[in-house]
């Protein structure tokens, strides 16, 4: 291939290298409104009365929105960007009298500059009623404190959710008899696991400006994922029609999954409504701390069955998520945390799986790269680690014997065929990256260190089956140049470049041929958006259909030019030509030709629209291990090297392929090792900068080696798989394993901090004195 599976550079590489103008806050016209919004000091209070007299005086403040101008019973909307009838509930208003967490929205202010809308807020009082808030998330369920007790709450879809008893979400599936298996197994690991709600810290923080166009209509620009969701989200917030709303995205600073929630659009959408003046809102980096959609936290007991042999013949698992003040995605992650860890071991003979989500007054929490899949891997993974210690069997070789492989049907995966996996090849491969052999377990490097190494593996999907949509839209223009418009965002990703690789594959031209635009809710085909790992597989595909209905159009009007049927023609991407003609000019026309041909008497459009939606979602895979250094005095963790070997079928660009993995990589390492998230006992968050929530940079972290082994997805285009959540998922079991090699202490919640493991240590010196 000439494009696909080739380093092609990113199409927007200098103008961002060169510091160009292309985010939000550098677009935004001028004369904007400042919007900045009051948060609440309470995790569950209502609110008695807001007066904004004296703020109201300040000098340029235009409008101060609070509850009394929100219909109270108004219909309720979800911030969650997923397809209509939304999974998570309907549980906000744009502001509520009824304050749910510290640094929920009292009210929304609007003004010349910051400077006024700073002293205005400084001005506004509000009194209280202050309630006992809901803290722990053990004890949600069914308890008398009820995050949501108002009668317009809605679940929209049957997922279990019952806001008389906290409950966001509640499922239970399985295939065999669980317990029957378990009490059969020679082994049985029973151990509860738990995970924190992470951050996912993008450079560019949540940003949204808003204008009133020639047409009276809200235009929204807005560093999001989910155009399409996000006109929705907006239209319910604001009760106004979708057809007064255009939202568009300009480059995107990263997201992560946190802007699969449309966190901050509502406020300066309202303002604009309202005044019909400009206006944008951009958080600082405590607001995305404090009042974001971190990953949920999550409590995991699983039990793990196995014969003195390690085939694993069982897997129970019960998942407690905390979704937080609100409901965005809490139904839907949860799911992950089961469906995509269970399925890869593929010989046991029955698994549980039972989940719930609980509302509590802490930050609502969201989506996040991995989603709920991070935390269900740590659990399982670290259990068969376990298991491996107890059979003194070699990590390796216990997954060895227990993987799925190609052809496996999965029921722990919805029933689905594994259709391509290179996941025994991926083992293989690590070990020998690693050097396993001659570093496992432990090794002393003396002066108190000492270097251990573990393992993990992990799956994930691409796209949500028959659910997710993707579709493009391809046009020849003038000169024969192309033009993709797409959905799909680019958040960093390169999901722009390897589209255009796709179309240039299929086109027979280069990647430069190839304009990209999107995405805009006026003139992108529909796209669900940029998340579940979708866009390579499920847009691509989209991409490629297209790009093969634009070829037969090029042959239609080239044939009708050279006067002769249209099975007689070929197409090489640069001219249209009778076969057998050779290099006979009179017997063929230029691509030119023929995209100037289209624009005068012709009734052949050089244009189509092709939509694509998939019954599977093939899994990635992918396979990681750490090398840890631990000083056994200080407790210190440090990881030296780190090697990973990942399916995701065909790489479409390896060089992107590569960074995304070496990201999410360095991403699951801190969840490992440094990110926290602790609330006081009033529920206010303790680490609202990046002083306080310690995330890695590239500088903290070894040698990180990614290879790439590759099977081929028939459904995917080119026979490419996603690649953007799985890579994320390894670095914790591994990790944890290694520290537990080098320690001899197993830990079951993350993060594992310095002061962690030297309390382990000494704790156990002190019982082998």
């Amino acid at each position: 291939m000439k494009y696909v599976n080739q380093p092609v550079r990113k199409k927007d590489a200098m103008q961002l290298v060169t510091g160009q103008p292309v985010y939000v806050d550098d677009i935004a016209p001028k004369d904007c409104l400042i919007v900045k919004l009051l948060r609440s000091p309470y995790a569950n209070a209502m609110v008695t009365s807001v007066n904004k007299a004296a703020a109201m005086k300040v000098d340029g403040i235009e409008a101060i929105y609070t509850w009394e101008d929100i219909p109270q019973d108004g219909r309720r909307y979800t911030q969650a960007g997923q397809t209509y009838p939304e999974p998570s509930p309907y549980d906000r208003l744009l502001i509520d009298r009824h304050v749910r967490f510290v640094g929920d929205v009292v009210a929304i202010v609007a003004g010349r500059d910051e400077k006024c809308v700073d002293k205005a807020l400084k001005l506004i009082k509000v009194q209280y009623e202050v309630l006992e808030p809901l803290l722990d998330f053990r004890k949600a369920k069914d308890n008398p404190i009820l995050v949501h007790p108002e009668e317009n709450w809605e679940s929209l879809v049957p997922v279990g959710a019952d806001n008389r008893r906290n409950l966001c979400a509640h499922d239970e599936t399985g295939s065999g008899d669980i317990e029957e298996v378990l009490k059969n197994s020679e082994i049985v690991i029973d151990r509860v696991y738990h995970t924190k709600a992470c951050q996912q810290t993008m450079m560019e923080t949540f940003r949204t400006f808003c204008t009133i166009d020639t047409y009276g209509r809200l235009n929204v620009v807005s560093s999001t994922q989910i155009v399409f969701h996000c006109r929705r989200i907006i239209s319910n917030a604001l009760h106004i029609p979708k057809t007064m709303i255009r939202v568009s995205k300009p480059r995107i600073g990263g997201g992560f999954g946190a802007k699969q929630t449309s966190v901050s659009e509502v406020y300066p959408a309202y303002v604009t409504w309202m005044t019909k003046k400009p206006s944008k809102i951009i958080f600082s980096r405590e607001e995305s701390m404090i009042a974001s959609t971190p990953r949920h936290e999550m409590e995991i007991h699983v039990r793990v069955g196995a014969d003195k042999n390690g085939i694993v013949n069982g897997i129970d698992m019960y998942t407690l998520s905390n979704t937080g003040a609100y409901g965005e995605h809490g139904p839907t992650t949860v799911g992950l945390s089961g469906h995509k860890s269970i399925p890869l071991y593929g010989k046991a003979k029955a698994f549980r799986f039972v989940s719930d989500v609980v509302y509590t007054n802490h930050m609502s929490a969201g989506a996040y790269r991995g989603y709920g899949a991070t935390q269900g891997l740590f659990a399982v993974e670290s259990a068969v680690n376990e298991l491996a210690a107890k059979l003194h069997m070699d990590p390796f070789e216990i997954r060895e014997k227990n993987i799925v492989r190609e052809g496996d049907v999965m029921p722990a995966y919805y029933g689905q065929v594994n259709t391509s996996c290179a996941l025994d090849r991926c083992l293989t491969r690590v070990k020998e990256m690693i050097g396993w052999e001659e570093k496992y377990p432990v090794r002393d490097m003396g002066n108190g260190k000492v270097r251990a190494v573990g393992m993990g593996m992990a799956m994930q999907g691409s796209g949500i089956t028959s659910v997710d949509v993707g579709s493009a839209t391809i046009k020849v223009n003038d000169d024969g140049f192309y033009t993709l418009s797409i959905g799909a965002a680019d958040m960093g990703t390169g999901c722009d470049t390897i589209l255009a690789q796709i179309a240039a594959e299929v086109l027979e031209c280069s990647v430069e041929e190839i304009i990209v635009l999107g995405a805009d809710t006026d003139s992108s085909p529909y796209d669900s958006g940029s998340y579940a790992s979708s866009t390579t597989y499920v847009t691509g595909k989209a991409v490629e259909q297209c790009a093969l209905k634009i070829r037969e159009q090029i042959c239609k009007l080239g044939a009708g030019l050279l006067k002769c049927p249209e099975n007689e023609v070929v197409f090489d991407g640069k001219s249209v030509r009778r076969e057998g003609a050779g290099q006979d000019f009179a017997g063929q026309v230029s691509l030119t030709d023929i995209a100037t041909a289209s624009m005068c008497g012709n009734e052949i459009a050089l244009e189509a629209t092709v939509t694509n939606s998939s019954p599977l979602s093939p899994p990635p895979f992918m396979v990681g291990a750490a090398e840890v250094e631990v000083d056994l005095e200080t407790g210190e963790a440090k990881v030296i090297n780190y090697a990973a070997a990942v399916d995701c079928g065909t790489p479409v660009n390896p060089n992107l392929a590569r960074v995304q993995a070496e990201g999410g990589i360095l991403q699951g390492i801190g969840m490992a090792l440094t990110e926290n998230i602790t609330y006081n006992a009033q529920g206010k968050l303790a680490e609202n900068s990046l002083m306080q929530y310690k995330i890695p940079t590239r500088i903290d972290i070894g040698h990180i080696c990614v290879e790439f082994e590759s099977s081929y997805e028939d459904a995917g285009p080119f026979g490419a798989k996603s690649i953007g959540e799985v890579v994320i998922n390894t670095p914790l079991p591994a990790v944890s394993d290694a520290i537990f090699n080098a320690t001899g202490t197993r830990f079951y919640e993350l993060p594992i901090t310095p002061e962690k493991i030297a309390m382990a240590v000494a704790e156990r010196e002190k019982e082998q004195a």
